[in-house]
């Protein structure tokens, strides 16, 4: 997006790791010293990039209840037969490559919700634009689940998008009139945070 890559170098960072070449690389899901199927259908290998503070795709996942079951039973050839292709998966529990590469197919992106980050604009994710993709992904579900239950998830979703990107906008009010007022003052020079976020006095 035009609005992450026109950032400061410091800010994309993070997003260069994983969003240059690598990206289009076999080895990046499946390995370079083994090159296996089996290892790229396990949900840790997403881990590699989608995690961490700018996106936490895998803390998100590793807590919820699909997740837990997954990390549970994931030695388990009963109720994970990596070996099996993904078309012919039989999981107890989803993992992110039985969704978003459903059918053994390498376009992640066409199966993923529509998504808005924190600080971009509110889109109307019910808009008649995302019909398809959201009907596609209530889809998926549909293997587990009913097809009211993915619809309901999908709007309590919309919901809590909406509301959080409400009260980012507001914290971004309140530190603008904050600066405005005068009261926004730098961090002290002797006080700075160090890698893990606690303060250190110089």
């Amino acid at each position: 997006c035009a609005w992450s890559i026109e950032r400061p170098p410091g800010d994309t960072a993070g997003c260069t790791f994983c969003h240059t070449s690598s990206e289009e690389r076999c080895s990046t899901c499946h390995q370079r010293h083994q090159f296996d199927p089996a290892v790229a259908r396990h949900s840790e290998q997403c881990k590699a990039c989608h995690w961490g503070k700018d996106h936490r795709d895998w803390e998100a996942y590793d807590i919820s209840i699909h997740g837990v079951v997954y990390q549970v039973n994931k030695w388990n050839p009963q109720e994970f037969d990596f070996s099996k292709k993904l078309a012919d998966a039989d999981y107890v529990e989803p993992t992110c490559q039985y969704c978003h590469l459903r059918g053994g197919h390498h376009n992640v992106q066409r199966l993923s919700t529509v998504y808005t980050s924190m600080g971009m604009s509110n889109a109307d994710r019910g808009a008649p634009l995302w019909k398809e993709k959201r009907e596609t992904w209530v889809s998926v579900c549909d293997d587990c689940r009913s097809p009211r239950f993915a619809r309901e998830n999908l709007q309590a979703m919309d919901e809590a998008c909406k509301d959080a990107g409400l009260k980012y906008t507001e914290t971004f009010k309140v530190a603008e009139n904050l600066m405005l007022d005068g009261m926004g003052e730098p961090m002290p020079k002797d006080l700075a945070p160090d890698w893990s976020g606690q303060h250190i006095w110089s």
